[in-house]
């Protein structure tokens, strides 16, 4: 939903300003030239903020100010009030009345965004529309660490994304880049010197641009200290090293709120196949299945009536890989789904050491999982046709 923000002014030159100054955020502008009009558009529209301007015909800034504050309706409505150079002082003598914040007319553009960012959440509209849905989607990471060696690991580490890895090495070069454009995560080593990468934290949080860009902490595992702090200031997530890049990449995807299932889950033809890696983690297996829940009744509900679960690159299985399979196979039967296994020797002898998968078969390949689901599925075919002649 769009931020509202009311204008109160009687020039018609400062409300263009103020419209133009938010084009680029997803705002509804709404627009009164003074006072009596102002309460009225605030009654009516209850906007996020008020950009109220001091001096005005007919009813002017600070009598507005006082109806808004003593109407309890209007009143929790943050306000922030226009004034020319020689009004500053009679601002900070009506601040006491309930204002939010004050800029000086004339002001920059960029000033007065920022100022109302401090106050209500923006969204560039670009921000929007361009920003990554799914585990698919591009991405721009920006690192910001002193040490290449470093930035190399994780750009080779998510090779296989589709995200695009920046580099930085100090605060200013950072700031540099997020002046041309907003990454859609960061990944700072905490261990910049002067601090730095705290005061680039503030920078970007203060910032209504990135005010709500993912921003990860890289210190070594040792550094307790240093990731108390970066957890008090409110940095997204800590990463220790050595970097478990499968770690930092699941943690990646969950700041930046990503579809995951497409990692796992895909339709071929007349079957749901659904794939674990080889490395699974706890997370992995929660991940899993959350998703499976809803992809097997939505592939159902879509006509596919069989499902192929892939667990070939498997080594092993723990009671959280037996206690997944177990919960896919029995939704499969509750669902109607015929359904087959692919694994490999190693898995099929792994299985055989517990009571609840020492019967189970794996076929070798998905090809041969969709024969072994053909069979099935003619043989249950025959029994029908048996069953009514």
């Amino acid at each position: 939903m769009p931020s509202r923000i009311l204008t109160v002014d009687d020039s018609k030159t400062v409300r263009i300003i103020v419209r133009k100054a938010f084009r680029a955020f997803d705002c509804e502008i709404i627009e009164a030239a003074n006072g009596v009009e102002g309460l009225a558009a605030a009654a009516a529209s209850r906007p996020d903020l008020i950009i109220l301007d001091i001096t005005m015909p007919v009813m002017d800034g600070v009598e507005m100010l006082m109806k808004l504050k003593a109407d309890p309706a209007l009143k929790p409505i943050p306000v922030m009030m226009l004034t020319a150079e020689g009004g500053r002082e009679h601002v900070l003598k009506i601040a006491k009345l309930g204002i939010r914040d004050y800029i000086v007319k004339p002001f920059k553009e960029d000033t007065l965004v920022e100022k109302v960012g401090r106050i209500i959440p923006l969204k560039q509209t670009s921000e929007i529309q361009a920003k990554p849905r799914s585990i698919v989607d591009p991405a721009d990471i920006l690192v910001v660490d002193d040490k290449p060696a470093i930035v190399s690991q994780i750009r080779d580490g998510l090779k296989h994304t589709k995200w695009t890895i920046h580099s930085a090495v100090s605060q200013a070069e950072a700031l540099e880049y997020c002046a041309k454009q907003t990454p859609d995560l960061m990944i700072v080593s905490l261990s910049l010197p002067d601090d730095s990468a705290f005061a680039l934290y503030r920078s970007v949080r203060n910032n209504p641009k990135s005010k709500g860009t993912p921003f990860f902490g890289l210190t070594v595992k040792t550094e307790t200290a240093m990731q108390h702090a970066a957890q008090q200031v409110g940095i997204t997530a800590v990463i220790t090293k050595p970097i478990d890049l499968i770690e930092l990449e699941s943690k990646m995807a969950k700041a930046l709120n990503l579809d995951t299932s497409l990692r796992y889950f895909e339709i071929q033809g007349d079957s749901i196949i659904m794939r674990l890696p080889e490395a699974c983690l706890p997370a992995v297996l929660t991940d899993v299945g959350h998703y499976m829940k809803a992809k097997l009744p939505e592939a159902v509900d879509g006509g596919i009536n069989q499902a192929i679960i892939d667990v070939h690159l498997l080594t092993g299985v723990d009671m959280g890989i037996i206690r997944l399979l177990m919960q896919t196979t029995q939704t499969c039967r509750e669902l109607g789904m015929n359904y087959a296994m692919v694994g490999n020797p190693r898995l099929t002898e792994a299985c055989r050491e517990f009571e609840d998968t020492k019967e189970w078969t794996f076929c070798e390949t998905t090809d041969a999982a969709r024969e072994h689901l053909a069979r099935v599925a003619a043989a249950a075919g025959s029994r029908a046709g048996f069953q009514l002649a």
